[in-house]
């Protein structure tokens, strides 16, 4: 080949390559593997953990059908379902931005319904619509707490309505303050991991707000004697805490929000396995508590003993170690155990032993994070609790007098005497086994 040849094939191959190199460095550059893998990895943990706490919901319907009676069981299971539906809309269309639109260290966020917004997916590290449903069950949860307690002489809509305000202001202010950077986490270095104070807490304290304004069921403060009035299906009841405990694993695990890395992988295990122990301590304590105060093992407060340990440790599920997670979670068995003859003395009238599975064992184990999480302050985490606390107490409170005064939320009395199945749905949940039953 010519000297001239060779030159031009020379130019030809160096143009060709300079081509190539131009044309990457104007192409976007597809994103490395790494970031492919985990992107998928985040997006599937929100996915599937959202999947299992969506099942919580028919946990806790499980759990407030067992422990009513069989008259009240069909309206327990139509409110259950709808609260889920109206959080799902108000998470939409007010919660989610009111949550997270929040300024850091503000206090409240933007008043807009949310769009996905997958601009940036490797920036953001998921799929936006991922994170929008995980947040979305979380609320749920909170309402599924108030069912419970209020059951068996709450009217449908007024319930509904505040199911609606809780879901769509109440919480997600409140949350806005830890979970979206607003002023308690900033300002005090308030620590909730996955929720102990601003899911069940939250729910709990609004639960008492609503006993408070309803009233005790008709019968079961009577003659200065508490007179019990046992649930229809003690093995529902223990299926629902079952899947209650089940669906915590989601709950907990979950709230890592990231499985693309290692050290992510090794964290979701260790939540498993502290929020399996600490529900293993609250049935211990519980079992053991009751026998020795009854002379007889009391199973309504076994199951809430679980649900307590789960709670307990929901605000610090991943720094402490297993014995640890066995000592919050038995502690939480314990406040349950002692809590539930407390309230009766006080006559409040908590169906499912709500307030004391979710609000005080909330509190406890929000309180207890610092012991081993040293970016936590017990100054920090009284202040969160307290603010909280009394945030969503005095709101709840407003919302029950308000509905209490404009359409009434209470069942008349013989509403609630032939049941609230009958008298609101006009169906029984067990039509073969009413005493006017033919056949």
């Amino acid at each position: 080949m010519s000297r001239k040849r060779k030159a031009a094939l020379f130019l030809f191959i160096a143009a060709a390559v300079g081509a190539g190199t131009a044309y990457g460095q104007d192409a976007p550059a597809p994103p490395a593997a790494s970031d492919a893998s985990a992107f998928v990895f985040n997006t599937v943990l929100f996915l599937m953990s959202g999947m299992v706490v969506m099942f919580m919901a028919a946990g806790f319907c499980m759990l407030e059908a067992g422990l009513v009676r069989s008259k009240n069981a069909a309206t327990i299971c139509l409110k259950n379902i709808s609260l889920y539906s109206v959080a799902g809309i108000m998470v939409w269309l007010f919660g989610y931005n009111l949550i997270y639109g929040v300024a850091e260290g503000g206090v409240i966020g933007k008043f807009e319904w949310w769009n996905a917004d997958d601009s940036d997916p490797v920036g953001t590290g998921y799929a936006a619509s991922a994170d929008w449903y995980f947040q979305m069950v979380f609320v749920a949860t909170a309402a599924s707490i108030v069912s419970g307690t209020l059951a068996e002489r709450i009217k449908l809509f007024p319930f509904l309505i505040f199911v609606a305000v809780l879901t769509g202001f109440i919480y997600p202010i409140q949350a806005s303050w830890e979970w979206g950077g607003g002023f308690l986490d900033k300002h005090f270095g308030f620590s909730d991991f996955a929720g102990s104070t601003l899911v069940h807490s939250t729910g709990g304290w609004a639960a008492l707000a609503g006993a408070i304004v309803l009233g005790a069921r008709t019968g079961k403060y009577e003659g200065g004697r508490v007179t019990p009035l046992p649930g229809s299906s003690l093995p529902l009841a223990t299926l629902g805490t079952f899947i209650l405990w089940l669906g915590w694993f989601g709950f907990n695990g979950g709230s890592q929000l990231a499985l693309g890395t290692i050290d992510d992988s090794i964290s979701v295990a260790k939540i498993f396995v502290n929020t399996n122990m600490a529900a293993c301590g609250g049935v211990a304590a519980a079992l053991l508590l009751t026998q020795a105060i009854y002379r007889k093992v009391d199973l309504t407060i076994v199951l809430n003993g679980a649900i307590g340990g789960l709670v307990s440790i929901t605000a610090e599920p991943l720094q402490p170690e297993i014995w640890q997670s066995v000592l919050i979670g038995a502690v939480g068995g314990a406040i349950v155990t002692f809590s539930v003859p407390l309230l009766d003395k006080l006559k409040i009238d908590d169906v499912v032993g709500a307030i004391p599975a979710h609000l005080l064992c909330g509190v406890w184990g929000t309180m207890v994070v610092p012991l081993s999480n040293s970016d936590a302050s017990f100054f920090g985490q009284f202040v969160g609790v307290m603010l909280i606390g009394a945030f969503v107490f005095a709101a709840s409170l407003a919302v029950w007098l308000a509905l209490k005064y404009a359409i009434g939320v209470r069942a008349s009395e013989q509403d609630e005497r032939i049941g609230l199945d009958k008298a609101e749905l006009g169906l029984e949940a067990y039509p073969e086994f009413a005493p006017n039953a033919s056949g």
